[in-house]
């Protein structure tokens, strides 16, 4: 197990703005109304979701947080009764990831898009929170007009914004999934704070709100309704948001503005994140690997710039390598792309995808080919899991 890092986040470098990150002892979830920041795209968030991104701006200058999707719900030939004590990356290094992935498609029956009962979600979530991990959502949300999944292209953002035909029934999914984050409670009534990355890899047209099946105006006004309902007539404070390009639609890696497509501006923002397989071994990508190692790197390089100059957080927010045929992959793939300068080393974490079965998997499981190079992954300075954190949802000033 690794030496846990040391937390001396008063103040913060963001550019060439001090954000001081201090919360008022008086700040409490019981006091809603009360401004706790002038950074965030919530100034009213709650004190420890404040604490989470300014302790995640301070872990981007050197290292990054290592994640994985719904690591502690199932695995490669298991499923958790809801103890969350097992993950397949914990059976491998003997720790948990720092970052933990839920997905919340599917919201309003029993169990989300891949079997997980919503309510042992919520039970992982506030585990996880209290070990000091930090939990991100992601939403593959069903068609909103025909009630396809959220790879049914057919038109909907058009016919869900103000004043349109479906605009209401849109809503009341909305109402869904605030209930949801606003259940995210400990026994003391703190809300854990969740970074929440809503109609991800928009640039893509693969999900109803991409692009094509949705113009560029239609969805940043569709990103916008949907945070300015979130935290003005829900009163859901306990989240940072995180937009999330695909790399694969980004045809030249060093070109800021192709990141730049639907960005619904600087006021509903809090983290530039980057969905990246496409240069990390991808069936897609038939280039040679130093091409896609260039690509990899001026990609994270161009992120977190963007992210810099806008004082937000850069992140790997879904990467992987299904199945994982590179035994090497951790050390000599994701981890040199990070590690390569000063600037791909702001990514503030990288969380790869599900292990569904060992036909569909993106961390390894005991005897699996990349394992033992995992082990060496898990063991570098830059990588952070969960034994590593410091306290993420304190500032020095508490």
């Amino acid at each position: 197990m690794k030496t846990k890092l040391l937390a001396s986040f008063l103040i913060l470098s963001m550019g060439n703005i001090l954000i001081q990150c201090t919360n008022n002892p008086s700040d409490s979830e019981n006091s809603p109304q009360t401004k706790t920041n002038d950074f965030l795209v919530d100034s009213l968030a709650t004190p420890q979701t404040v604490a989470l991104f300014c302790n995640l701006q301070t872990l981007t200058k050197d290292k990054f947080l290592f994640g994985h999707q719904e690591t502690t719900a199932y695995g490669v030939g298991w499923v958790n009764d809801g103890f969350g004590n097992r993950s397949d990356v914990k059976d491998v290094c003997g720790d948990f990831p720092a970052v933990y992935g839920w997905d919340i498609g599917n919201i309003g029956h029993t169990t989300n898009l891949d079997g997980v009962p919503f309510s042992q979600i919520k039970l992982l979530m506030k585990q996880a929170f209290s070990r000091g991990g930090v939990n991100t959502i992601s939403i593959h949300l069903d068609n909103p007009v025909t009630d396809g999944n959220a790879w049914d292209v057919s038109t909907a953002v058009a016919r869900i914004l103000p004043d349109s035909s479906h605009h209401k029934s849109f809503v009341k999914t909305l109402v869904l999934i605030a209930e949801f984050l606003k259940d995210l409670k400990t026994e003391d009534g703190t809300f854990v704070p969740v970074i929440l990355r809503p109609f991800h890899e928009h640039n893509g047209d693969w999900f109803w709100w991409g692009r094509g099946p949705a113009s560029e105006q239609e969805f940043i006004a569709l990103w916008q309704f949907t945070v300015d309902y979130f935290k003005n007539e829900k009163n859901v404070h306990n989240v940072l948001y995180a937009i999330s390009p695909d790399r694969s639609r980004v045809i030249q890696p060093a070109d800021p503005g192709e990141y730049l497509y639907g960005y619904p501006g600087n006021n509903y923002v809090d983290i530039i994140g980057l969905d990246n397989y496409f240069d990390l071994g991808s069936h897609w990508n038939q280039a040679p690997v130093q091409e896609q190692m260039q690509s990899l790197i001026k990609s994270l390089e161009t992120v977190v710039r963007l992210a810099e100059e806008r004082n937000k957080i850069s992140a790997l927010t879904e990467t992987g390598l299904d199945k994982l045929q590179i035994a090497d992959w951790w050390t000599n793939r994701l981890l040199a792309g990070i590690n390569a300068n000063e600037f791909t080393r702001g990514i503030a974490y990288a969380l790869v995808w599900r292990n569904a079965n060992t036909g569909h998997f993106h961390a390894p499981y005991p005897g699996q080919a990349s394992a033992a190079d995992f082990v060496t992954f898990y063991n570098d300075s830059i990588t952070v899991f969960e034994s590593d954190l410091p306290e993420m949802y304190k500032t020095d000033s508490e």
